[in-house]
């Protein structure tokens, strides 16, 4: 791409969850520097509402693609949608997230965590392979420090045999930074970086649940950063010069940091990609090598 095409000079820049939360906060702060921004989000009504409140940042133009990453069936359907909306994709932000506090199967038979956390953004960067080769793009995946409680059991965490309303979040987080050097492997020689960050803990609605426990959470929010500060670090990989070239890294905020070993078990990451491979149907897409740090 030119370099007045380059992320950081203009471009398109997609973000998942981009409703709500540190999702709409990326989205703002990549509208006030001038990235056409596009918000994929479930609601359409939700999604709508959350355009308008950005519209005029930067001068940029943003958009809605409704979409929802609950399944393989409408993942893919997400991805459709993007592909006609846009020509290219100059940034990826994968932020959808779900923490589930009950055990529920999706129509694939899959627990609801584990297909939004891990196989959505599986699909949707194969799916969307051809345009973030063509546009050089970059890729971010917000992540969490909590992966590091993480198990990731191939067998029982796809459809929750392990569930648990506190851990499968981990679980399937785990699950998901497992295959980040894998897509750096695949990319490396194609001009596309991916990085996964922690943003830190973050006053959103994550994790929110009724009862008195519920109650409790949400006080204990109020004491904790805006989503704006959990933005920053997001933007920033999508962004800025210096994170040209980056790739297969994990930042906890700004500052890189080696994976815990549960991550970078590369047996198990490989074994996630080849299920990952079964249960999204793409027969193409071989193990690739993990990038070297």
């Amino acid at each position: 791409m030119d370099e007045g095409d380059r992320p950081g000079t203009a471009g398109t820049a997609v973000v998942t969850g981009g409703n709500r939360g540190i999702g709409h906060a990326v989205a703002a702060e990549l509208a006030r520097r001038g990235c056409d921004v596009v918000l994929v989000a479930r609601d359409r009504a939700r999604g709508e509402a959350a355009r308008a409140s950005l519209a005029g940042l930067g001068g940029a133009r943003v958009r809605v693609v409704t979409g929802d990453l609950s399944c393989v069936r409408t993942t893919r359907e997400t991805a459709e949608a993007l592909r006609q909306a846009c020509p290219r994709i100059d940034v990826l932000v994968h932020n959808a997230g779900r923490w589930p506090s009950r055990h529920a199967l999706n129509e694939d038979g899959l627990e609801q965590a584990f297909a939004t956390n891990h196989l959505a953004p599986f699909l949707l960067n194969l799916e969307l392979e051809p345009l973030l080769i063509s546009s050089r793009a970059r890729v971010v995946q917000v992540s969490a420090g909590l992966y590091v409680k993480g198990r990731a059991d191939p067998e029982r965490t796809p459809t929750g045999m392990d569930f648990h309303p506190m851990r499968t979040y981990a679980d399937t987080k785990l699950c998901n930074l497992l295959l980040v050097p894998l897509f750096a492997g695949r990319w490396k020689d194609r001009g596309v970086t991916v990085n996964a960050v922690h943003p830190g803990v973050i006053r959103t609605g994550l994790g929110d649940r009724g009862g008195l426990a519920g109650h409790a959470l949400r006080v204990v929010k109020l004491l904790w950063k805006g989503p704006e500060e959990g933005a920053r670090p997001v933007v920033r990989l999508a962004l800025s010069p210096e994170a040209a070239g980056w790739t297969g890294r994990y930042f906890h905020l700004e500052d890189e940091t080696p994976l815990a070993a549960v991550a970078a078990d590369t047996a198990r990451a490989e074994a996630l990609w080849a299920q990952a491979l079964d249960l999204t149907g793409i027969a193409a897409a071989p193990s690739p090598s993990p990038e070297p740090r």
